[in-house]
């Protein structure tokens, strides 16, 4: 009974009394919403709306009790860093210098302002080749401070302080094959094992509709008709056939992004459409691009515009084919990193660790299943606050708790059906898909693990429903962390030993194999632009074109897709 009251205790600590601001010496866990993002007190212009609530559902962060802002009582003040996390979070001493935490932000901070001085008065990169002297003679820079190349190991080469040159590390795609980012097959493959390989979807029905209140964003019609479809198939298969044998998949970014266009296209340097990008499946288990249909809401008395682009070899059509690939990757670069990597991985596993720490005592076996795969968490969503995921922050400056674990995410996006006589108990629309291939294994393997634990620990049901602080900790995810969801059917019961193997191990599996896979591959596969522009700048040539812009596209098509890729600074 001591035990059980000193547990009790140690919690009560951890929780607090939710009042006054955080030290860095504290261990209160807490929720709050995102009120932070933003700086009104800097400059309306970076006031951001609270994240968190009725009106944009979020879940929830750690709290750090910061005063309220004087210009806008519902948000916090920002302070430089560190924004608190209980010290039990912060990185270790190897952590950190291995991570450079402190010093990242110093680089960002530091060396982009250096190099928004060398290349001050220059935009779009004027070559292709330009691009290429960033990895191969770097950069002319004023001079810098010692130390701030060593911050970023895996982006920067070095610094030749004599010179003032800032090379960057030449990224995987790059140095294995220049030109693979202009071929269609590798657009596809990426889809299946690159950065963002978590979106792509099976065509069930057809014709494909959009949701979207007609009266606001236009017909909800597809552009991309059965006979286009048929035309670019036409040698493997009839269209029919095709959407039966299960051969149709997509990239469907229209319904997400088309609300957003007119607000992004009112920014100076960048622009957004609504897209779908449709793909077959050919015989030999490849994926090949069948359309590109890119779509701009009416607005200012101008008409809903949709265009469909396709492969093709004449030189016009293929320029606005590369150009709409590219308008994809930015929508796709800015799903990956604000959804499925950011929200998906980092945002969802922040109230698991406040939950744990709060209502599972140090001894409880679940917390010492789930505390390893926290580690760090915080202190780098902490960081992301800071600098990343904030207004005038980096991923704003670059980029315009659902079915995670596997093998839901699959089956809700129609990619595999479930086959007891299969490995994993599923069969594979796609069976060259390595996301899913490797993930399905490292899956299993996490639920191995979670199943022999709670097994071990929880021989009979009535033991799982019987542990109050397990039950406490169940709904605090449910109502407090997540509570702008609390009332959504999806929610898991907790009530035998297969919900707390299901719930712990979708957890686990969220900050581990679905995190690696969106993670660990951003150089990579980002480091060279043109593989994967995190932005679009310009709209397709053919949308609405005055004569004089449509004949320096004719001209000068290169020009035209380096003007749309991300510029210089």
């Amino acid at each position: 009974m001591s035990l059980k009251s000193l547990r009790a205790k140690d919690l009560e600590s951890l929780r607090d009394n939710g009042e006054g601001q955080r030290k860095s010496q504290d261990r209160i866990y807490d929720y709050d919403v995102y009120n932070d993002l933003g700086a009104p007190d800097l400059s309306i212009s970076l006031a951001w709306p609270v994240l968190g609530g009725e009106q944009h559902p979020y879940p929830r962060r750690c709290c750090t009790g910061r005063p309220m802002s004087t210009k806008d009582p519902l948000k916090e003040t920002r302070t430089i860093l560190p924004f608190y996390i209980p010290c039990d979070e912060d990185f270790s001493e190897i952590k950190t210098v291995q991570f450079g935490a402190r010093t990242l932000y110093s680089v960002l901070h530091a060396v982009i302002p250096i190099l928004k001085s060398a290349l001050s008065g220059r935009n779009k990169f004027p070559l292709f080749t330009h691009i290429d002297l960033l990895f191969n003679e770097g950069v002319n820079v004023p001079p810098v401070e010692g130390g701030i190349a060593s911050a970023l190991p895996r982006l920067v080469k070095g610094v030749e302080t004599a010179k003032a040159v800032i090379k960057f590390e030449t990224p995987e795609t790059l140095d294995r094959d220049k030109f693979s980012w202009f071929r269609d097959e590798e657009f596809c493959r990426q889809m299946l094992a690159g950065l963002n390989p978590c979106s792509i979807q099976l065509v069930t029905e057809w014709p494909l509709m959009s949701k979207l209140d007609p009266e606001i964003y236009g017909p909800p019609e597809l552009a991309i008709t059965k006979e286009i479809v048929q035309q670019e198939i036409g040698g493997c298969m009839a269209f029919d056939e095709a959407l039966a044998q299960k051969k149709l998949f997509m990239l469907d970014y229209h319904d997400l992004l088309l609300p957003y266009v007119n607000k992004v296209r009112q920014l100076e340097g960048t622009t957004l459409y609504g897209s779908r990008t449709l793909l077959f499946l050919t015989s030999s288990g490849t994926l090949l691009p069948v359309a590109i249909e890119l779509t701009r809401p009416s607005s200012d008395g101008k008409p809903q515009w949709k265009q469909v682009y396709t492969p093709t070899w004449d030189a016009t059509g293929a320029w606005l084919w590369k150009l709409a690939k590219a308008h994809v990757l930015s929508h796709d670069s800015a799903y990956h990193q604000l959804v499925s990597h950011w929200l998906r991985s980092h945002r969802v596993t922040e109230p698991y660790i406040i939950a744990t720490n709060r209502n599972l005592s140090q001894m409880h076996p679940i917390n010492r299943l789930l505390i390893p795969h926290f580690r760090y968490t915080m202190q780098i969503n902490a960081l992301a606050r800071l600098a990343l995921i904030n207004a005038g922050g980096i991923i704003e400056s670059t980029f315009a708790p659902e079915n995670t674990a596997l093998p839901a995410d699959l089956i809700s996006r129609d990619l595999v059906v479930e086959d007891p006589t299969a490995p994993h108990g599923v069969k594979l629309a796609i069976e060259d898909y390595p996301f899913a291939n490797d993930g399905l294994l490292i899956f299993d393997a996490i639920r191995q693990w979670a199943a022999s634990n709670v097994n071990y620990y929880y021989p009979q049901a009535n033991l799982v429903e019987s542990d109050e602080e397990l039950q406490a900790w169940w709904n605090d995810i449910c109502t407090v962390g997540h509570g702008d969801k609390k009332d959504e059917p999806w929610w898991s019961e907790l009530k035998t030993q297969d919900d707390l193997i299901r719930i712990i191990s979708t957890i686990m599996w969220v900050s581990s194999g679905h995190h690696s896979a969106v993670n660990f591959g951003q150089y990579d596969f980002a480091g060279y632009f043109p593989n994967r522009p995190i932005i679009a700048r310009t709209k397709m040539p053919d949308e609405d074109p005055t004569d004089e812009d449509w004949q320096t596209f004719l001209k000068r098509p290169e020009d035209v897709l380096l003007s749309c890729f991300p510029s210089q600074i």
